[in-house]
């Protein structure tokens, strides 16, 4: 039988349509950078020129979410779902999704219109390892037509493979982000007489922290600066090949991090700030990296598209990369999946200034591992009630990525106005009752369609599903709280 994935891929060899020519993607994915991290975003000491530039000739956007932490925030980028949504291999829910092959991503979108797609970066979406992870389901198998790049993360070393094939073992970390843009000017060189999709998710900042000769040493910042600096270099050495084969003008540039700053790299848990830090910062905002607090998930954003996005804007809206599929399908004239739930909405007339465009009533929900901790309607945000060690966030329950101070439950529906508090310091929930029960409707309604720790949302995916659907979540038996009831 043939199975959604591959009607999308088999659609890709039907012919477009003459018209004018769909626009270019280019998104470019950081890893554990934080808001703060960027000159125009309010960084004191890591001078990011071509970052601002991109801003100054496009559009910033204040209130844009990923999810808390590497795996799960790719799998929302390229199905444009909440983790908790999307169908993983063998059902178990792990902490960084096994994508399962037949979910749809955004490169199988846009392959129904002609696109070239590359990948060049760490995957994550395979396994969340070097070595023991499923080859069939690398970005080859998942709508790209060329990868360069690694499994996942690099804690200890990055083996580096061209499409499936492995060419280098624990390769030189330093070298990544310079060669990474390599690869992705080489494949918008070739491909630029036609429409093209690539995807650049960096290796850095996540540490192992590595930066070349011409960075290293050269920032106030320490080494976390350096990366950082060299990351803005290539961004700009991107932007250049763009304007310089004429391809400025029909491309849409995003720049994003996959989640907050990773705070335990740093001293006291503290935003960085000392050169010896290896963590970023969330400036405003509370906490970091596997965190629902707002530092963990709002990143910083910037989109760049001469001719289409308005120069020196800001949108303030309500954004995350839970949209991009959603939006880059609608701009492409591609139909995003209809045989399924997709989370992400169509932003594209945000992405064109339109901002009284926007859905005032659009949410967006907190998921740490298999738990809703909080939902974000308009200015408000709730934090639900939860245990300080809960298990439905295990193995995170005992949070030790984290400062000790913000590894807290809440006993009552805790309200923040975001607008006056963005460090989410002050429950405001006594004086505005009725917008405590709205949030909380929000929540249950998502409990029931997506799920919590406790039980299985009704559109919650499990594409190899044997015997009567699970209850509650499935997950890694070794990732198990003693409190959670066995699968």
């Amino acid at each position: 039988m043939t199975t959604p994935a591959l009607l999308l891929l088999a659609l890709a060899a039907v012919p477009v349509d003459a018209g004018p020519a769909p626009p270019n993607f280019v998104v470019v994915f950081t890893d554990d950078q934080g808001y703060e991290d960027v000159g125009v975003f309010g960084s004191p000491d890591i001078r990011t020129p071509r970052l601002d530039a991109m801003a100054a000739e496009g559009m910033t956007f204040t209130d844009f979410y990923a999810q808390p932490i590497c795996g799960p925030s790719r799998a929302a980028l390229m199905t444009g779902c909440y983790p908790m949504r999307v169908a993983e291999r063998g059902t178990i829910k792990q902490v960084h999704p096994v994508l399962h092959e037949d979910e749809i991503t955004v490169a199988e979108v846009l392959k129904t219109r002609g696109y070239a797609t590359g990948c060049f970066g760490k995957w994550d979406l395979a396994t969340h390892s070097q070595t023991d992870f499923h080859e069939d389901l690398f970005p080859t198998r998942q709508g790209f037509d060329e990868f360069f790049g690694t499994p996942t993360s690099n804690d200890r070393v990055v083996n580096l493979y061209r499409n499936e094939a492995l060419i280098e073992p624990d390769t030189e970390m330093a070298t990544l982000t310079q060669r990474y843009t390599d690869e992705a000017i080489d494949f918008i060189q070739r491909h630029k007489e036609e429409p093209f999709f690539v995807y650049i998710p960096h290796t850095m900042p996540h540490t192992r922290l590595a930066a070349s000769p011409r960075f290293r040493g050269k920032s106030p910042r320490g080494l976390y600066g350096d990366v950082i600096e060299e990351l803005d270099f290539n961004i700009g050495r991107l932007i250049d090949s763009l304007n310089e084969q004429g391809l400025a003008e029909n491309t849409y540039v995003l720049f994003t991090s996959d989640n907050g700053p990773w705070l335990n790299k740093n001293k006291g848990f503290a935003d960085g700030r000392l050169p010896r830090d290896h963590g970023g910062s969330a400036g405003p905002l509370r906490s970091g990296k596997v965190s629902t607090f707002e530092g963990g998930v709002r990143v910083p954003a910037i989109l760049w598209g001469p001719g289409r996005v308005p120069a020196g804007t800001t949108c303030e809206s309500i954004v995350s990369t839970l949209d991009v599929l959603p939006t880059f399908a609608a701009l492409a004239g591609a139909e995003p999946p209809t045989d399924r739930v997709i989370d992400g909405e169509d932003v594209s007339p945000l992405f064109h200034g339109e901002f009284d465009r926007a859905d005032p009533d659009k949410a967006f929900y907190y998921y740490l591992r298999m738990q809703l901790q909080a939902v974000r309607q308009g200015r408000w945000k709730l934090h639900l009630p939860r245990e300080k060690e809960s298990p439905g966030a295990d193995p995170f329950a005992v949070n030790r990525h984290i400062a000790p101070a913000d590894r807290v439950g809440f006993g009552t529906p805790f309200l923040v106005d975001l607008e006056a508090d963005p460090g989410e310091t002050t429950d405001v929930s006594a004086a505005h009752p009725a917008v405590v029960q709205r949030l909380l409707a929000l929540a249950e309604a998502m409990r029931t369609d997506l799920g919590d720790h406790d039980r299985v949302g009704e559109n919650m995916r499990f594409f190899d599903r044997a015997g009567p659907r699970p209850t509650v979540p499935p997950v890694p038996a070794n990732k198990r709280h003693p409190k959670q009831t066995p699968k």
